[in-house]
């Protein structure tokens, strides 16, 4: 009776995700996606959550779901960077300018919180992340991919994503700062060697390969089952050695990306399709709605000061330095005017996914209150909701006055 019980608990939980699932995007297509449809995610969970109506609650299997549905966004978030952009003249740029960003951010954390240290870095790091799966539907939506706007913004989405990640491992881990490198190091080794063994073992038995691409659009879904092993294995990586699985997800996606551009191209986009759709329609969701059901409304507005305070700080330490480091020095990004360098700013200064998982990350540690924790995950939901939009409207015009000329 008490498995049937909890069975009946779980089912009812993910029927009302399920179905914030289902009305998230009915209410971004019926604004014309001014509301993107993770804010309506993250909205619909606060709704349904223990905080407000008390529909859904977050039960092991719906928490084991949720890490699933983290691992597919930044996975994606994963196969959308390209290493060479990266690498480049603007790749090493935006590296750098992160790095100011956070410098920044914990400076800021260590003013305003007057708290010590780690809480500073929980603040720093949540300050300077770029949520880049959520800005890809946004970009793609616009048709700004294939812009300068569009390059630069993924650049540096890649970084505000991976190096934050990075930090989230490096000063957040209960090991010594040189301990937790060197563990960094042997996942770095192990996620590589997790890719290139497989990869260098289907080259070298070429009947194996073309079976296995054969077989990747029928019933047996070849190449996307190997990719979910991939992201298991890294996970469950990063799990053993006590790192945020953010980072084993995101090294999946772009080892397997780049793996598959060396050595089958035809196929890496189809992979990422079918990665979009297992993600999107069920575990992403998840992930943002379960979000939403953490955070406690009446706590976050009756602290409105800061809520405010922390998008204004976002806005200060992370979309600003991006503006003035392209309207100051020449990053290769290409970006001419005042608008488009704004738009990047605020397109870089968009975060989420990485607010959400740090905050979790201290609340776990005892760092920071849950309270804390809802005023961050809704100011990145501000961020979200407003920094696309008024970014959207700038490159617009941006665009309209240079084809009027």
């Amino acid at each position: 009776m008490g498995a049937e019980h909890m069975l009946v608990d779980d089912l009812l939980s993910m029927w009302w995700i399920a179905l914030s699932a289902v009305l998230a995007p009915m209410l971004a297509l019926a604004t014309r996606r001014t509301i993107p449809d993770v804010v309506w995610l993250l909205a619909f969970g606060v709704v349904i959550g223990p905080h407000m109506l008390g529909l859904a609650e977050q039960t092991d299997s719906v928490a084991f779901l949720r890490e699933l549905g983290m691992g597919f966004l930044f996975l994606l978030a994963g196969f959308e960077v390209n290493p060479a952009d990266m690498r480049g003249r603007q790749g090493r740029h935006a590296a750098l300018t992160w790095i100011l960003c956070a410098v920044l951010g914990v400076g800021a954390g260590l003013l305003l919180l007057q708290g010590e240290g780690r809480v500073a870095v929980v603040f720093g790091i949540a300050s300077t992340s770029t949520a880049l799966g959520t800005l890809l539907p946004i970009l793609k939506d616009s048709g700004a991919m294939s812009t300068p706007l569009g390059r630069a913004t993924m650049v540096h989405g890649a970084y505000g994503e991976l190096l934050p990640i990075v930090a989230m491992s490096l000063l957040l881990s209960t090991r010594g700062t040189w301990q937790a490198a060197l563990v960094l190091l042997l996942f770095a080794v192990a996620a590589v060697l997790t890719v290139a063994i497989p990869a260098r073992f289907f080259r070298r038995v070429p009947l194996l390969t073309k079976a296995f691409a054969a077989a990747s659009n029928s019933t047996m879904q070849t190449t996307l089952r190997v990719t979910i092993w991939v992201l298991i294995t890294l996970m469950l990586l990063t799990a053993v050695l006590d790192l945020d699985v953010a980072l084993g997800a995101f090294a999946a996606g772009l080892l397997i990306h780049t793996g598959m551009r060396a050595v089958a191209p035809e196929h890496a986009e189809e992979i990422m399709h079918k990665v979009e759709v297992v993600g999107f329609s069920l575990l992403i969701p998840v992930f943002f709605v379960t979000s939403g059901m953490g955070i406690d409304l009446g706590a976050v507005f009756a602290r409105w000061p800061l809520l405010l305070g922390f998008v204004v700080v976002i806005a200060a330490v992370r979309g600003l330095p991006v503006m003035l480091r392209e309207m100051l020095t020449p990053t290769g990004s290409g970006l001419t005017t005042v608008r488009e360098q704004a738009g990047l700013g605020l397109y870089a200064a968009t975060g989420l996914p990485i607010i959400v998982a740090v905050t979790q990350l201290a609340v776990s540690a005892e760092l920071i209150s849950s309270t804390m924790a809802s005023i961050m995950v809704t100011g990145g939901a501000v961020t979200v909701l407003v920094f696309p939009f008024v970014a959207s409207r700038l490159t617009a015009r941006s665009g309209d006055e240079v084809t009027s000329r």
